[in-house]
């Protein structure tokens, strides 16, 4: 009875970083609409200083495995969930595009940081219990994303709460639930931590699976970054309801992480991939357009639930492959897919100056429908 009421406490903590992830990303996505206004950035300049924060993903997974195998995940966890949350309140006030590139590098840093030291927990977690729960975790991302897209959506619309305001607010919230969850993490040490690369070059034989990822991550980075902006400029909602397309995002893809282990045992990996690529092209079409902004957060909801499980899958598929260890294979996916986040925002915005956002978002949805056929070749072997 004390081992279940001890995993039941390490499933919560882990759960609530999860979740605390989630909202962290959510809080500075609201805000992207104003903070370009404020700043007086075109399309193309904004997407350039969204650089900074895959720029600092991306420098975090060189770093993330030898602080891990130094300080432990626990550790680790709760130094990146502050350094995430912290930045917060310094991306409302950078005072240049120069100084909101290298703050979102940090704030970038912080929550991929984070990202891999609770998923370290969660597989702890997952060893302890006997049995698989990394689907229910990613939903507590998901599940923080929407609360964090929702809760901004209310404060924008006070006066009172500014950027400033609303993410010292919101800093202070999370800094103070992390503190609460730390003791209840479990505590590892160097013996407990694996030593091998998180960031490498992938092996040929994944690169379809990293193709996907890719594509993926392409479509997740648009409803991300260029949701509340999409429906500000193109749809001319206010910042509240502009707010609602990464919601809308967040809530379906949560749902869909839920069902997600049953969807894959009925639909097997590669019917889970090329239903989301039809999902999330279709998603992006209505997206693209939409006549009003309901019609595009309808279309950004279609495109979370289409998303929802490619990432989860492509893991499984790449951590069971018969020719590499599942680390190695794991980490060469991410690889390739993480590439679309740094991309992804400086492309849409070139795109949006040289045209349109509405022609940005149709090379998005022709990029994640190449996953509807790209899916057959490794996906059920």
């Amino acid at each position: 009875m004390d081992k279940i009421k001890g995993i039941l406490r390490e499933r919560l903590a882990v759960l609530v970083a999860f979740f605390i992830n989630g909202t962290v990303v959510a809080t500075w996505a609201s805000r992207i609409p104003t903070v370009q206004l404020r700043l007086g950035l075109s399309d193309a300049e904004l997407g350039l200083v969204l650089l900074g924060l895959p720029v600092g993903l991306l420098t975090a997974l060189v770093l993330v495995s030898r602080w891990i195998a130094k300080f432990g995940s626990q550790k680790v966890l709760l130094a990146m969930a502050i350094l995430s949350s912290a930045t917060l309140p310094v991306l409302a006030i950078a005072p240049s595009p120069v100084w909101l590139f290298l703050v979102l590098i940090l704030n970038g840093c912080g929550v991929s940081a984070m990202d891999v030291a609770m998923n370290e927990q969660a597989v702890l977690v997952e060893r302890l219990a006997g049995k698989p729960m990394m689907s229910s975790f990613h939903a507590g991302y998901s599940i923080g994303g929407f609360a964090g897209a929702l809760l901004s959506a209310g404060l924008i619309a006070i006066p009172f709460f500014t950027p400033f305001r609303h993410f010292l607010a919101s800093s202070i919230l999370y800094v103070l639930l992390v503190f609460a969850i730390y003791r209840s993490l479990i505590v590892t040490d160097k013996q407990d931590v694996a030593q091998g690369p998180v960031f490498q070059i992938p092996a040929r034989a994944l690169w379809i699976l990293g193709a996907i990822a890719l594509a993926s991550a392409l479509g997740e980075g648009a409803s991300t970054d260029w949701s509340a902006v999409y429906l500000s400029q193109v749809l001319r909602s206010n910042p509240s309801v502009a707010a609602l397309g990464f919601a809308a995002f967040s809530l379906t893809m949560t749902a869909g992480r839920i069902i997600g282990d049953w969807l894959t045992e009925k639909l097997k990996p590669s019917g889970v991939i090329r239903l989301g690529g039809l999902l999330s092209a279709m998603g992006f079409i209505l997206v693209l357009s939409a006549p009003s902004p309901a019609f595009g957060i309808a279309g950004f909801s279609l495109v979370g639930f289409g998303l929802a499980n490619t990432i989860p899958v492509l893991f499984s598929v790449a951590g069971n492959h018969p020719d590499f260890s599942p680390g190695a294979a794991i980490a060469g996916v991410a690889t390739i897919g993480y590439v679309g986040f740094l991309i992804g925002p400086p492309l849409i915005g070139t795109i949006a100056e040289i045209s349109s956002l509405r022609v940005a978002y149709g090379f998005i949805a022709l990029a994640t429908a190449t996953m509807f056929f790209s899916s057959r070749s490794l996906l059920d072997q």
